[in-house]
């Protein structure tokens, strides 16, 4: 669809001239005054404005300024006299985009509307992917209604406005990083960087100067200066995952940052001084690692300001229901397959798994669930062993219709075989035995079946 251009001239030959010159590439509009281009502005969504700067009656100052309120702006391209040069720059500065001096360059002309669109099109995807983060890390946007998430969640509202140095602790795979992304998109640093630092996959020489950058020559291989993550994150936010893996070298220069909101560049002994909030984040016991002299105590007492706890998934068995179908939604749209439905056994079985590796287990779980599942429901004997329990695995292995059903024998003969896979985790020589056939067999039956093939 072609873009959409509104040309405001009271001089006819040069409306009617620019409309001949780009009518070919562009859905041109015509209007002989201000008060004409507040009427069609009203109607019409344009992409750019062209606007002579003296009409008969309002200026195109006025234009602007009508354009400016607009929801969706367009970009605007005021034309002048040669003599009011100075007053476009002061419409630039009240939101014109570029200007041009007539007589008018078409060719010019034309370049600087394709870079004004192509400016436009950025902004739009620069606001369209700022929406979609401040929707995946809003606080509404986090999934679960369990009272252990409530509370954490209740905490994130009160700190993050404020500048106060926040300590979130928690097993592996809880969602430490996501509440330290939501704690920046709800504090005044939004529009500002957030850097995460994962500690604990640096090897203690470069950790240093990863966070802290270095000066040419601070080492072998320094062949130039180079700034840390603590300059890359001024004004916004520094999050350092695994902080109980950061060696005692960098613990004093961190606890010295807390001190004094600076630091030296490796090689260097000239302070930098950066605005920068710090979030982080452990899944060891900071308060034992104080005790065995791995850590510093007064470097603890400086980052746990503040203390999340993010409860495991075990705790929070109510959110799995919730938290499976949106990881499988999700799933599902990124690659193009239908949405799988579950039964009601399987929420419940899945709910007594422990689940060790949390959030981040139920998330591959589901990845792997809707990506290799044929057939659109979900029920107890898909599942792996590992998430029944003795009471679900009884279930599992049942058949699920009398022996008198109405339906045919093959379907009694697939649910038996289907059994007997799950009892042998996928082992089909194994499950042969458990049938009383051959492998050649039961082979055979797969063939005829696919969808039974549980390995």
């Amino acid at each position: 669809m072609p873009a959409t251009i509104l040309i405001v001239d009271d001089e006819k030959h040069t409306r009617e001239g620019l409309m001949l010159a780009l009518e070919d590439e562009y859905d041109v509009y015509l209007a002989t005054d201000a008060e004409e281009a507040f009427r069609l502005m009203e109607s019409e969504p344009f992409d750019v404005i062209l606007t002579d700067l003296r009409m008969t009656g309002k200026s195109g100052m006025k234009v602007i300024e009508q354009a400016m309120t607009l929801s969706n702006k367009p970009v605007i391209i005021m034309m002048t006299a040669y003599g009011n040069v100075e007053t476009a720059v002061e419409a630039m500065k009240r939101g014109a985009h570029d200007f041009l001096t007539k007589p008018l360059n078409i060719e010019k002309l034309e370049i600087m509307i394709q870079r004004a669109l192509r400016n436009r099109s950025t902004e739009e995807e620069v606001k369209t992917l700022k929406k979609r983060l401040d929707d995946k890390f809003s606080l509404d946007g986090i999934i679960g209604n369990s009272s252990a998430l409530a509370g954490v969640i209740d905490k994130v509202r009160l700190v993050a406005p404020t500048r106060t140095t926040v300590l979130i602790e928690g097993e592996t795979g809880t969602g430490k990083e996501l509440i330290a992304q939501a704690i920046h998109q709800n504090s005044e640093r939004a529009n500002k960087p957030f850097v995460a630092v994962h500690c604990a996959a640096l090897a203690a020489n470069l950790l240093e100067s990863e966070l802290f950058g270095h000066e040419r020559g601070a080492f072998t291989g320094a062949s130039e200066r180079r700034i840390g993550r603590f300059e890359a994150a001024n004004n916004g936010t520094l999050f350092l995952d695994e902080i109980g893996e950061i060696d005692a070298s960098t613990q004093v220069k961190l606890l010295r940052f807390l001190e004094t909101r600076s630091f030296e560049r490796l090689g260097s002994v000239k302070p930098v001084k950066v605005d920068v909030r710090l979030v982080a984040a452990t899944n060891r016991n900071l308060a034992e690692l104080v005790k065995s002299g791995d850590f510093r105590e007064d470097l603890l007492y400086r980052l746990n300001v503040v203390t999340l706890t993010m409860p495991p998934l075990r705790e929070r068995q109510d959110d799995i229901p919730v938290l499976l179908h949106h990881f499988m939604k999700t799933v599902a749209e990124e690659n193009g397959v239908p949405l799988l439905e579950v039964d009601p056994d399987v929420f419940r079985a899945l709910q007594t798994y422990n689940w060790p590796g949390n959030i981040r287990e139920l998330r591959n779980f589901a990845e792997n669930t809707v990506v290799m599942k044929r057939g659109g429901r979900l029920s107890l004997y898909d599942l792996d062993s590992r998430f029944l329990s003795p009471e679900h695995e009884a279930l599992a292995s049942s058949p699920a219709a009398p022996i008198n059903n109405p339906l045919s024998v093959e379907e009694n003969e697939k649910r038996l075989l289907r059994n007997a896979l799950v009892q042998a985790n996928g082992n089909r020589t194994q499950a042969a035995k458990l049938l009383g056939m051959s492998r050649r067999t039961l082979h055979r039956k797969l063939k005829q079946w696919p969808d039974l093939d549980v390995r």
